[in-house]
């Protein structure tokens, strides 16, 4: 019997510097072609050992201006540099298979979503133009892959380093083909745009809080189908295809030129003085001077589910605070409320510490870390001018999940979450309306006062409730009662079998809220019922 043939994977690895390809006492950087000798010579085999077919290609022609070694501490890191790193991968996506990328775990949780939002393209709305097919892994180290007795010899690799198995273990699940930016650190497969570095003392040095782990490695891979990113909808939209290729290569070279013209700032709240009679605030004064330097977008770090001091604890709008978020609102620049806290998300309804943040802007980024929120905003900001985006553009794409950064409040994917059980609602990002399936009435589109805009069932009286309500990869929308009959359908199949989103969403004056159905593969709205709040 004639033996079938494989092809033999190919996975490049970047060394863009860090712990993980430092030497010597004090650590110092090697250069990636001394890095690229020591792995051939004491890692490969052993890599190979599992992976016998496997082509390893250590890249050797990415440096990074601002370091004389052409490799970086991850301290230094700006956002230029995720520019070099996205183009390195683009300019080269037809050579290798998957991406490994070594890195600095100082700001690689920030990478973990900057480099997704660079690796893909999207319209206003935030549908998908162009996406990533082959995956792509961040790792590094606590400790350094390799050990050099004499300054220049590498004798071996380092004792009880986490760099071994966070190698090995990132370029396992390259060959998988996931198609994301994914983050393999101590064992775990985290999706990029969730982690936090959270330890610098242990092995488990970064968290996913608020999104399941993809994978864990143990004695072997084992994967969670349940929470993979979907792959992209048809070739015409894979960075596969060259002219999709070419169009995300072209807007990365207008992000490149502006991302510096605009920057994203961060504060976090802490107790400082305020003088509601004087109209004065610490807080204050940081945010105007922030201001004053031109930025763009400001990620504010709030505690608990979103709560910021105000400078006025009695009436919030007289209070410095407040004044000078509002000038800043009103000066364009884009305002995020992230929480400090690690796990959990933001709410707006929960305080009124918090509720008068809507009144000045401020955006709410649900469960998104401030380091994704940072990330996300910069390459927004720099992405606007040449997609011809408008400010409330960037404040809708701010809130809507684009790389799998946040939660999706107020979408159905037929490919993900298609299902909204009994007692489940999707909501709009700033609570105007919501889309709830009552256990009593079926689906009610309700506005943010409790009344009732739309009831999906005439009358639910005789109805076999509870039941579900799912979208389809077909582009049908369909209301199942408990025992698995229909009761309510769109009618609207794509006779396509790609996918297909149920969404809620305001419109921008903010007196109507609109459902509708998304076909993926028509890239089309082909359902939708708009309604007066």
């Amino acid at each position: 019997m004639k033996s079938l043939g494989r092809r033999a994977l190919k996975i490049a690895v970047i060394n863009t510097g860090g712990t993980i390809s430092c030497v010597g006492n004090p650590l110092a950087p090697m250069t990636s072609a001394e890095f690229k000798a020591a792995c051939q010579i004491h890692l490969d085999p052993i890599i190979h050992q599992k992976f016998p077919g496997l082509t390893l290609n250590y890249v050797t022609d990415l440096a990074f201006p601002e370091s004389a070694s052409g490799m970086l501490d991850s301290t230094n890191l700006q956002p230029s540099d995720w520019c070099l790193i996205a183009r390195y991968i683009l300019e080269h996506y037809t050579e290798a298979d998957g991406w490994v990328i070594l890195h600095g775990t100082d700001t690689l949780d920030f990478s973990g979503t900057a480099l997704p939002m660079l690796l893909s393209r999207f319209d206003a709305d935030g549908n998908v133009l162009v996406q990533l097919s082959k995956s792509v892994i961040l790792t590094g180290s606590q400790v350094p892959l390799f050990h050099a007795a004499n300054p220049g010899e590498i004798s071996g690799i380092t004792f009880h380093t986490d760099a071994f198995e966070n190698v090995c273990g990132a370029v396992a699940v390259a060959r998988l083909g996931i198609p994301a930016v994914s983050v393999f650190f101590d064992n775990q497969l985290m999706r990029g745009s969730r982690v936090v570095k959270d330890n610098t003392s242990q092995f488990r040095a970064f968290a996913s809080p608020n999104f399941p782990v993809l994978g864990q490695y143990g004695i072997t891979l084992s994967i969670s189908p349940e929470y993979m990113p979907s792959g992209p909808a048809s070739e015409s939209v894979s960075l596969d295809d060259a002219k999709a290729r070419a169009a995300t290569l072209n807007q990365l070279e207008a992000i490149a030129g502006a991302i510096n013209n605009r920057p994203v700032t961060r504060l976090g709240a802490f107790p400082s003085h305020y003088d509601p009679a004087q109209a004065t605030a610490v807080l204050g004064n940081l945010i105007r001077a922030n201001v004053e330097q031109g930025i763009g977008g400001l990620v504010l770090e709030s505690y608990g589910a979103g709560n910021f001091p105000s400078g006025n604890a009695n009436t919030s709008e007289a209070g410095a605070i407040y004044q000078a978020l509002d000038a800043a609102n009103k000066a364009g620049v884009v305002i995020v409320d992230n929480t400090q806290v690690a796990h959990g998300a933001v709410d707006y309804n929960a305080y009124a510490a918090g509720a008068w943040f809507p009144t000045i802007g401020a955006l709410n980024p649900v469960d998104m870390t401030p380091m994704a929120s940072l990330a996300k905003l910069t390459i927004l900001l720099a992405a606007q001018e040449s997609n011809g985006w408008s400010l409330d553009d960037i404040k809708f794409l701010m809130q809507t999940p684009l790389v799998g950064e946040m939660e999706d409040l107020a979408r159905l994917d037929s490919r993900t979450r298609s299902t909204l059980l009994p007692g489940q609602a999707l909501t709009t990002f700033n609570g105007s309306a919501s889309l709830l399936n009552d256990p009593e009435r079926g689906p009610i589109l309700k506005n943010s006062n409790g009344k009732t805009l739309w009831a999906m069932l005439d009358d639910a009286t005789h109805s076999a409730l509870p039941g579900q309500l799912r979208m389809q990869n077909d582009g049908n929308l369909v209301f199942y009662s408990r025992n698995n009959q229909p009761l309510w359908e769109s009618s609207m199949q794509n006779g396509y079998l790609a996918f297909s989103q149920l969404r809620l969403r305001q419109t921008a004056d903010g007196k109507q809220v609109t459902v509708s159905i998304y076909c993926g593969t028509q890239r089309a709205t082909i359902w939708h019922k708009t309604l007066t709040l």
